[in-house]
């Protein structure tokens, strides 16, 4: 054979190989969303992987953040096709970014898990047995989006709850054809309230006591507001004891977490486009949140909203009055007089000290870096004895719906956390975030503990010890 014809034939497989490597829509689009600019500035030097659940749970490197960039990296670099193993490790990371404090050259890791989910929610198809996300995404929005109807699909689980069906379900075991971790979703979930923190506290606006020195406008969340809406009202009388005017905005919607988490982030910036608009209107000095999963959403509304030109500035402003109600309390300068056992009745100042500890949020720590400001007004409460939890930074396995999704990853690193519970012999768990306060709860229930320990949400325990 000639040295021609072995060219032409070379020339061909080429040919061949070049046309079967051709990218198709869905590596083409992570081409044109993902940052490549963030994808560069990874060092690969593995600070990251002591601090990612699933890295510390595997011990493989592409469950880990490095892991996960370099595969973005090697898409957008044409070197790999984002095949079905490439969305499994995507699906797998938490978004706790647990990564991104660590990480010393500061890389958005948050950002590109996002740009990542939100093209393979457009494009991947729901493989059979799977949860078809893009067709719930649609049946929730129009719920979440507007509060009211929110409130009438929570009156069906109140029914449920109160009306001796739930009773009837658990006595029959009508609940045994569900997933375990659903039957321990449903043996924890709290009682619904279809009022509201706006009915519950009654009304829209609420007058510092004392002198005033700002004026905060509540983020009631969406499941904040029908799960736990002792909570939010909490979060209303703490608020005013502080100095704070309280207005709590009717037209604010969902956060967006859920659908920004999940990929379907154009949901997410229309509630986005909502809220500022709602908080504008209102005209607060600050936004308070008490979930850190929907204040790290509110907080980088200024990158989802970085394209709209209208919005861009005012999301931005948005972003800045964003607070977590532990930093709203201290920065108040009246917690020390609002926690003085001398204040408290002589039953309250009576009793003895209880042993708590405390497990971060996720979000409230990583991304709006207030995890110190929770544990400096615990130090400060009366009859109270605060245990760090080691490993408290370390995601819980909630990661909104993850547990749901997720459950065998979600239980191996919840167990681990039970686990660091159990050695500071608290008999109340505290926590700053309602997805991480039912997987806590979840972890009680594995345990079956209920008898010793006691999951409260951190403001709800504020208010059992410092309010009259």
């Amino acid at each position: 054979m000639s040295s021609g014809s072995m060219t032409n034939s070379e020339d061909g497989l080429q040919d061949k190989g070049r046309a079967q490597r051709q990218p198709g829509a869905l590596q083409r689009q992570l081409v044109q969303t993902l940052d490549y600019e963030q994808l560069m500035n990874c060092m690969r030097c593995g600070f990251c992987q002591p601090s990612c659940p699933t890295f510390r749970e595997t011990g493989l490197e592409a469950a880990s953040p490095r892991g996960r960039i370099a595969l973005m990296k090697a898409v957008a670099d044409g070197l790999m096709e984002p095949d079905a193993a490439f969305k499994q490790q995507m699906d797998l990371c938490l978004g706790c970014r647990a990564c991104e404090p660590v990480c010393p050259s500061d890389v958005k890791y948050g950002q590109l898990l996002e740009q990542t989910r939100e093209v393979l929610f457009e494009h991947t198809e729901p493989q059979p047995g799977a949860i078809p996300l893009r067709r719930l995404h649609k049946l929730a929005k129009p719920v979440f989006k507007r509060h009211r109807r929110l409130r009438l699909m929570s009156t069906i689980l109140q029914a449920y709850q109160r009306s001796g069906l739930q009773r009837l379900a658990r006595r029959g075991r009508m609940l045994r054809w569900l997933p375990q971790h659903m039957q321990t979703m449903e043996r924890i979930m709290p009682q619904a309230d279809s009022r509201g923190v706006v009915k519950r506290a009654g009304g829209h606006r609420f007058p510092a006591k004392g002198e005033r020195i700002g004026t905060v406008g509540l983020f009631r969340g969406c499941i904040m507001d029908v799960l736990f809406t002792e909570t939010n009202v909490n979060t209303v009388r703490l608020l005013t004891e502080a100095g704070y005017d309280v207005v709590i905005p009717e037209e604010q919607s969902c956060c967006g977490a859920l659908f920004s988490h999940s990929g379907d982030r154009k949901t997410a910036r229309e509630f986005a486009l909502q809220n500022v608009k709602a908080f504008r209107e209102a005209d607060v000095d600050y936004i308070a949140s008490n979930a850190g999963g929907c204040g790290a959403t509110l907080i980088e509304y200024n990158h989802l909203l970085a394209e709209e030109a209208e919005w861009a500035e005012p999301a931005r402003q948005f972003s800045k009055q964003v607070k977590d109600i532990s930093e709203l309390l201290l920065r108040s300068g009246r917690w020390n007089e609002l926690a003085d056992p001398a204040k408290r009745s002589p039953d309250a100042d009576s009793r003895s000290s209880v042993t708590v500890t405390y497990q971060d949020s996720c979000h409230l720590r990583n991304v709006m870096r207030s995890g110190d400001s929770p544990r400096r007004l615990l130090r400060m409460m009366p009859n109270t004895k605060f245990v760090e939890l080691e490993g408290a930074e370390i995601c819980c396995g909630s990661a909104g719906i993850y547990n749901l999704v997720q459950p065998q990853m979600a239980n191996d690193i919840l167990d681990a956390r039970m686990d660091a519970v159990d050695e500071t012999q608290a008999s109340v768990i505290l926590t700053s975030n309602p997805g991480c306060l039912l997987q806590m709860k979840a972890g009680v229930e594995r345990e079956q503990a209920h008898d010793r320990i006691q999951v409260m949400h951190i403001v709800d325990y504020f208010a059992e010890k410092v309010l009259k």
